[in-house]
């Protein structure tokens, strides 16, 4: 009984809170108003980085770019059902896994948390699969200076696959934040690629521009 009961709550609850980003009008869609969620900065296309098509959500403008600021680096973790709401607008193919992005221990400890992670839990309970973490990051270091080939090698050194799964997924989802250059999406993939995984597509909130 309780599990017809709980979405009937969530929505009457979210028919009364005020929105995450006005505080004005009431929530309507993933935490904000109608109004702010139609103003967000909608991209729901494809870019092409590293010879890998990535799906995007949004661009990386206001209020989204200080959105993610805010969620990855400042603990705003109420922002959390937004951001994942909008990689629910991506027409996401048929999938077994989602990989979010790992992160190293240092960037880890740093933050508290792995904004891909957090992000990832919620679209794979929205898409009902599971999450897959085979590959882990070592230290993060700073890229500021290097030439892209040097970029893409020590991006490449930082992945590592953590140990030998036991289930093996072939169709999988990489999940990021931001997309940039494409550098860490294509470091995941070539592990993946590894591991046997046969079709691997890769989905951001949003793009920035290289």
């Amino acid at each position: 009984m309780l599990q017809f009961i709980q979405p009937f709550m969530h929505k009457a609850i979210q028919g009364i809170s005020p929105c995450v980003l006005c505080g004005v009008d009431h929530q309507r869609h993933h935490s904000v108003c109608t109004d702010c969620w139609q103003k967000l900065p909608w991209f729901k296309n494809v870019v092409q980085r590293q010879e890998m098509s990535i799906q995007v959500a949004c661009h990386y403008d206001y209020p989204m770019d200080r959105i993610i600021q805010k969620f990855k680096y400042e603990q705003q973790l109420h922002f959390q059902t937004l951001l994942a709401g909008t990689l629910t607008q991506l027409r996401i193919p048929k999938i077994q896994a989602i990989v979010p992005m790992p992160i190293s221990n240092q960037r880890l400890a740093e933050r508290g948390y792995n904004q891909s992670l957090v992000l990832a839990k919620i679209l794979a309970k929205h898409l009902n699969i599971p999450i897959w973490q085979p590959v882990s990051r070592l230290a993060q270091h700073s890229q500021k200076g290097m030439s892209r080939i040097e970029r893409l090698d020590q991006i490449g050194q930082q992945f590592v696959i953590a140990a030998q799964p036991k289930i093996r997924y072939r169709k999988v989802l990489m999940l990021d934040d931001v997309v940039t250059t494409g550098s860490s999406l294509h470091a995941l993939k070539t592990k993946l690629d590894e591991l046997g995984c046969q079709q691997i597509y890769a989905a951001c909130i949003a793009s920035a521009e290289p």
